[in-house]
């Protein structure tokens, strides 16, 4: 079954105030989506991964280049992160099937030279419902100022048998940020940074 896009959506947002205090810099968050037909709608099928490798690649280098060039370029991409929304007539393993592969996401990290993983969410809902990607910084998984979400809709998607695969960005951290960093805590607690929960 080969991949039928209906439609690829781009989302921007340029923040100049944060806090009642002008930004030093203005913070871009971007995602881009596309809005698939669901493979595997209205059934329950075993094996997922046939698609997940056909599908996998195709989308991964789409949504890279596009999310690049919004971006105006893949280095200027400081954080990251995917999602996937699933239509009602859709299963959450089909959303998860999309975006957690290495045949996917892989485009992404190597085009922005990424060492952390891609932060996620999959979801399943109706058209007009919030998609949500969390980031975090592309090499620094620990690093608190660029845990942000970027958030939007698409008012006609996913219909029930689609599902829409998004990748996020942003041009740096919070504005502001002032909560520290995770390794200070550890620190402090006397805790490894392999097991923070000292378990």
């Amino acid at each position: 079954m080969s991949l039928e896009i209906r439609k690829i959506v781009s989302y921007e947002e340029e923040t100049l105030i944060e806090g009642f205090k002008e930004t030093d810099k203005p913070l871009r968050m971007f995602a881009v989506a596309a809005v698939i037909k669901n493979p595997w709608a209205g059934r329950y099928v075993e094996d997922l991964r046939p698609i997940v490798l056909e599908y996998g690649p195709q989308l991964g280098k789409i949504l890279t280049d596009k999310i690049c060039e919004l971006a105006g370029g893949a280095d200027k991409i400081e954080a990251f992160g995917k999602s996937a929304l699933v239509g009602l007539n859709g299963e959450i393993e089909h959303a998860s099937a999309l975006i957690h592969t290495l045949h996917f996401g892989n485009f992404y990290r190597e085009a922005v030279e990424a060492k952390s993983f891609l932060s996620f969410t999959n979801t399943r809902g109706p058209a007009n419902a919030p998609i949500s990607v969390p980031m975090m910084d592309k090499n620094d998984g620990g690093k608190r100022s660029h845990y942000l979400t970027v958030q939007f809709n698409i008012n006609d998607a996913p219909s029930a048998d689609e599902v829409v695969v998004v990748l996020g960005g942003a041009t740096g951290g919070r504005p502001h940020h002032r909560i520290g960093d995770r390794y200070q805590e550890l620190k402090e607690l006397g805790h490894d940074i392999e097991n923070p929960a000292a378990v």
